[in-house]
C-alpha cells in the first residue's frame, strides 16, 4: 500500500509515453519493411516452383521423343554417334559430342523445364531440361549460360547456354555433350536427333 493512500500507480510522464510510442512505430515500420523486401521474393520463388512442378506434371503426360523427331541443339553442325565410346576409369560415354566454335548458341532441343543450371565435374557447365515424357535432356562442357534458371520454362529453339570446354573436356576441342535420360537411364541420343 502506498504511502498517501493511493492505490494508483504514477501515471508515466507524456515524454515517457512519446518516447514508447516512437520505439513501437519504428519497430512496426521495420517490420514492415521486411516483409515488404521477403514476401515478394518468397512469393515469387514459390509461384515459379508450383507452376514449374505443373508443367513438369503436364509433360508427364506427353509422348517420349521418337526416331528424327528433335533439331539438333546445334543447328547445321555436322552429327557423329558416339554413343559408347570408351571414356576415362572405365566409362562409356553416355550420349554424344557435337562439335562447334567457343561460345556458339546452344539450343534446346525441346520444350520443357528447366531443372538444372549449375556444375558438376564431369559435364562442367551444365543445363538440364525436362521435356515431353519426363525424358531429361543433359547439355554439358558449357562455356556460360543462357539467362535462364531452374523452373525456368523454355521452347524448343530456344538458347540454354553456349559451346565451350569446361569439366573433364578442358583443352578438348569445344563442343556441347548431348545425352537423354529416361526413367533415370541414359539413351543414345543420335537417332532420336534428325540429320540433314
Amino acid at each position: 500500500m502506498l504511502a498517501d493512500g493511493n492505490n494508483q500507480p504514477p501515471r508515466p510522464s507524456f515524454f515517457s509515453r512519446l518516447i514508447s510510442l516512437l520505439i513501437k512505430a519504428i519497430i512496426l515500420l521495420a517490420l514492415l519493411f521486411v516483409f515488404d523486401k521477403l514476401l515478394p521474393s518468397i512469393s515469387q520463388q514459390t509461384q515459379s516452383f508450383v507452376v514449374a512442378k505443373w508443367q513438369q506434371l503436364s509433360l508427364l503426360q506427353q509422348e517420349l521423343p521418337t526416331e528424327n523427331s528433335l533439331p539438333s541443339p546445334l543447328p547445321e553442325r555436322n552429327l557423329t554417334d558416339t554413343w559408347g565410346a570408351a571414356r576415362s576409369q572405365g566409362r562409356s560415354h553416355e550420349g554424344i559430342d557435337i562439335f562447334a566454335p567457343r561460345n556458339t548458341p546452344v539450343q534446346s532441343t525441346t520444350q520443357g523445364v528447366v531443372s538444372k543450371v549449375g556444375e558438376n565435374t564431369l559435364g562442367g557447365r551444365v543445363v538440364v531440361v525436362v521435356g515431353p515424357g519426363g525424358a531429361g535432356h543433359y547439355y554439358a562442357h558449357l562455356e556460360d549460360y543462357a539467362d535462364i534458371s531452374p523452373n525456368d520454362w523454355v521452347n524448343q529453339g530456344d538458347v540454354i547456354g553456349y559451346v565451350g570446354d569446361s569439366g573433364n573436356a578442358k583443352g578438348t576441342p569445344t563442343h556441347v555433350h548431348y545425352g537423354i535420360y529416361i526413367n533415370g537411364s541414359a539413351v543414345n541420343p543420335y537417332p532420336l536427333l534428325q540429320k540433314d
